[in-house]
C-alpha cells in the first residue's frame, strides 16, 4: 500500500492527470496517443503528463509492450491510500486535495450520470442500486469501521469468470452531515 504525500498529492491534484489516471484504472495499460484520442487531447500534452504521473509514483512503463517509439503505461501492483486529514495544516497542499477531491466528486457523478442515461436491461436495473441512507448517527471511529466492513465485502467480490459478468463500479461516499 502507497501512502499519498504532499508532494505525489500536488502531482496528482490537475484535472488531465486524473482523467489519464482514471482512464488507465478503468481501461487498462494504453499508449499516449491511445489516451490522447480518448481525452481529445494531443499526444504531447499526455506523454508529458504521463511522464509526471510515473514521477509520482501513480503510474509505471509496461516494459512488456509496445516498442521504443510506443510506450505503454500501467498502473503499478498495490493500492494507493489518501487521508485528507494530514494536509489541513498546509495550505498550499490544502488547495491541491481540494482540486482532487472536487473533480473526484465531478467523475463520481458522471459515472452515475452515465448508468443513468444508458439503455440497461430489467435484470441489471434490478442489480444495480442507487441508495442511501441518512439516518445514522456514527462516531468517526463507528464510521472509519463501517468503511473498513464495506471495503472487506467489496474485496470479495473483485474478480468474477461467470461468462455474464459485467464490469461494476461501487461508489461508496460516507461523511458527516451537520444538522
Amino acid at each position: 500500500m502507497r501512502r499519498i504525500d504532499a508532494r505525489s498529492l500536488r502531482g496528482l491534484a490537475h484535472p488531465l492527470r486524473m482523467r489519464i489516471l482514471e482512464a488507465i484504472e478503468l481501461d487498462g495499460a494504453a499508449t499516449s496517443s491511445t489516451l490522447a484520442t480518448r481525452l481529445g487531447e494531443n499526444t504531447g500534452t499526455i506523454s508529458w503528463h504521463l511522464r509526471l504521473l510515473a514521477e509520482h509514483g501513480y503510474l509505471e512503463e509496461d516494459t512488456g509492450r509496445g516498442t521504443k517509439r510506443e510506450r505503454w503505461w500501467r498502473l503499478p501492483p498495490g493500492a494507493t491510500v489518501l487521508d485528507p486529514s494530514e494536509f489541513l495544516d498546509d495550505p498550499e497542499t490544502r488547495r491541491a486535495l481540494d482540486v482532487y477531491l472536487r473533480d473526484l466528486v465531478e467523475r463520481y457523478y458522471a459515472r452515475v450520470r452515465a448508468y443513468v442515461d444508458e439503455d440497461w436491461s430489467a435484470e441489471w436495473q434490478h442489480a444495480a442500486g442507487l441508495s442511501d441512507w441518512r439516518h445514522l448517527r456514527l462516531t468517526p471511529e463507528q464510521l472509519h469501521n463501517l468503511n473498513e466492513e464495506i471495503g472487506a465485502v467489496i474485496d470479495r467480490y473483485t474478480s468474477s469468470d461467470e461468462d455474464d459478468a459485467e464490469r461494476v463500479i461501487v461508489q461508496l461516499q460516507s461523511f458527516p452531515r451537520h444538522s
